[in-house]
This record gives structure tokens, C-alpha cells and sequence, in this order.
């Protein structure tokens, strides 16, 4: 069985908003899906988007996905990648799909002079956890994430 690990194409827009309805079903937050299959085309591949995205097939046949963005860290003076989304389907997990969708964006990293790769796990994910612990991945416990979104964003953006 063949691994293959490409940039994804305009083509892939359809897969991948299907991927990314799949991980939010996974995730118990499936309502929280808005995006359009125009959204996807536009932040992936529009000229100048803000984001990229690899696929991942066996056999030609796609299994998985990653979508990232470069990021930049004042304290290394470096970019770094932010992994936003990875995602490789029930069936095909613990083939190795998603370590070699890590170990693509990592060589990407280090292609780019990256300081670091990073991304975030839900709190009771643990085979993801144990996962990237097997891979030396180590949890950043003494940050704690925060998000303004919706309503909650448009008011603050309006306030004085």
C-alpha cells in the first residue's frame, strides 16, 4: 500500500471541507462547522491565502489532511508553523499516516529556518495525546489558550 503526501489542490477543496466536517464530528462540535466549500477555496487557495494544506492518500485514495499557516514568534525572531488541523480517518489510523503528515510539515519547517512547529489538542484526546508524546511532542501546560469569536468579537471590536 502506497503513502502519499502532497500539497493539496484546488481540486481537494470538497475532500477537505468533508475532512474537516469529519475531525468536528470527532471533536463533539460539529455545529461549530460554518465554513463553505468557497470558504476552503478561498483561504487555501486563493492567491495570497493565509493558509495551506497537504492531503494524505493510500493507494490514491485520500485518508487524511493537515492545514497550517506560518506563524511568528518575537522571542526566537523566526517563523514558526501552526498546525491547525490533522486529521487522518478512523480506518487508517495507527498506519503511520498521521507521523508522516508531521514528519512532512516538520521538513517543511526546517526547510523554512523555522523556529518550531505547534498546534493544539482538545484536553481529553487522549490516544492524540499519546500520540504526540510518542513522537517527543511535550504539551505547553503553562500557557492556557484564549479566543474571541462571533458576538463576542464584533462588540469588542466596536467598543471604545
Amino acid at each position: 500500500m502506497t503513502l502519499e503526501i502532497r500539497p493539496a489542490q484546488p481540486a481537494d477543496a470538497a475532500q477537505i471541507l468533508a475532512f474537516i466536517v469529519e475531525l468536528a464530528e470527532y471533536e463533539r462540535a460539529r455545529h461549530e462547522v460554518v465554513a463553505s466549500l468557497e470558504d476552503i477555496q478561498r483561504s487555501l487557495f486563493a492567491d495570497g491565502a493565509p493558509a495551506r494544506a497537504l492531503i494524505c492518500l493510500r493507494d490514491g485514495e485520500p485518508i487524511g489532511y493537515a492545514v497550517y499557516f506560518f506563524s511568528y514568534s518575537t522571542w526566537l525572531g523566526r517563523n514558526g508553523i501552526y498546525l491547525e488541523d490533522l486529521y487522518v480517518t478512523p480506518q487508517q489510523r495507527g498506519s503511520g499516516a498521521g507521523k508522516q503528515l508531521l514528519r512532512h510539515l516538520a521538513r517543511e519547517a526546517c526547510a523554512h529556518d523555522c523556529g518550531r512547529l505547534e498546534w493544539s489538542v482538545l484536553d481529553w484526546n487522549e490516544p492524540a495525546i499519546r500520540f504526540y508524546e510518542s513522537i517527543g511532542a511535550s504539551a505547553q501546560g503553562e500557557w492556557i489558550r484564549y479566543r474571541m469569536e462571533g458576538d463576542t468579537l464584533r462588540t469588542f471590536a466596536e467598543g471604545e
